[in-house]
């Protein structure tokens, strides 16, 4: 050892001290979190409807309606929780913007609550996203970022947030995280209390579809924590990769352009899709998607996006699989988000011209399946 480090060593070691508290902040921090948590204490749990099917089948198929949240959609319960967790970690802050990458539904939610707490909010979202979806946005405050390859919509985000000195929200990445999995009135744990006094309370599948991932691995981890028999099937659209992800066991699976149906589906893996916690994924034709929220509006008289014919598709083939085998039993899917933001698609008959969608072999599918209980 050398004089200096025996000098040095012979001295006390002196108290390394930063305090970096800031009581305007903190203030400003506690407000800021009572108003997103009053949010959720004064929204009603979301419906739980019933898709009319024969009697005898023994079967009930039922739709949790996550259209009734204060922004119209499923995105809603998201938002809530990226907001909650990114200013637990002190990433938001005040006047400083809130980025998000989306494709329309969560951008709206974490709109409203941006205009909650009063900061700032830009939404990055490819140009195809629905007119009406962006005058969402924009009557929550939010500004819309348009880019032309959904693909870019990561680093675009990023490079704003690095730009504004904001907070990229980067909701594909935290969704499975951000969500209590265990209860706090998750998803899950609702539609688990509202069974509780049908027939067969326990579903004997719930079916979701992915954007993020987080309510596929929300769902999944309740499921698995409460020891729940129930299985979890995930529904993909046409031009996304989870689908092929999943089967293949490949995390690097990728699509090469975007999905039709919005708010699902993506060109990547993401950070929050879970694979190990899916029982089962189908993947579904665009134009079954499509059927399936139409009829949808024929048996319970209700609009819905696209999403939820996809998931709705998917359930319809598990009631046919359960009746063709004997099975009694309860199925449980979602209404995403409402059908007005989508009536320049997926209602328009010129729109599914313009895409190439025959709908019709598949809205016949369906019908036989409600008439006489065979799938076509």
């Amino acid at each position: 050892m050398s004089t200096a480090q025996q000098d040095q060593a012979d001295e006390p070691m002196t108290t390394l001290d930063v305090d970096r508290s800031d009581a305007e902040y903190r203030a400003w921090l506690k407000e800021a979190v009572r108003k997103v948590q009053a949010d959720a204490n004064r929204s009603a749990d979301t419906h739980l409807l019933r898709f009319p099917l024969p009697e005898q089948w023994g079967i009930d198929l039922y739709l949790k309606d996550e259209s009734t949240h204060p922004t119209g959609s499923l995105k809603h319960r998201l938002a809530r929780s990226l907001f909650l967790y990114g200013l637990c970690n002190g990433w938001i802050r005040p006047g400083r913007p809130v980025i998000e990458a989306s494709s329309g539904s969560t951008a709206v939610s974490e709109a409203y609550f941006a205009k909650l707490i009063g900061v700032p909010f830009i939404a990055v979202m490819p140009r195809t996203t629905s007119a009406e979806k962006g005058r969402l946005i924009e009557f929550h405050g939010g500004q819309c970022h348009f880019v032309d390859d959904s693909r870019t919509m990561y680093a675009e985000s990023a490079a704003l947030a690095v730009e504004t000195g904001g907070h990229y929200m980067d909701q594909f990445t935290y969704a499975e995280r951000a969500t209590d999995w265990r209860g706090n009135n998750n998803i899950a744990e609702s539609i688990y209390q509202q069974m509780k006094l049908e027939r067969y309370p326990e579903p004997a599948w719930i079916v979701a579809t992915a954007g993020t991932g987080g309510t596929s691995a929300t769902i999944a981890r309740y499921v698995h924590y409460m020891q729940h028999d129930t299985r979890l099937c995930v529904a993909d659209p046409e031009n996304s990769c989870f689908f092929d992800g999943w089967t293949n066991h490949d995390p690097d699976a990728t699509s090469d352009c975007g999905s039709r149906i919005e708010g699902i589906g993506r060109p990547r893996m993401e950070p929050s899709f879970v694979p190990g916690a899916i029982d089962r994924m189908m993947k579904v034709p665009d134009a079954a998607s499509v059927a399936a929220v139409r009829a949808l509006e024929q048996a319970i008289g209700r609009k819905a996006g696209g999403s939820t014919g996809t998931g709705l598709w998917s359930s319809l083939k598990i009631v046919a699989e359960m009746v063709a085998a004997g099975r009694t039993g309860s199925v449980v899917t979602l209404i995403c988000d409402p059908g007005d933001r989508y009536l320049d698609k997926y209602y328009s008959d010129a729109w599914l011209a313009e895409q190439g969608l025959d709908i019709a072999p598949y809205a016949a599918a369906i019908k036989s399946l409600l008439a006489n209980g065979t799938w076509t």
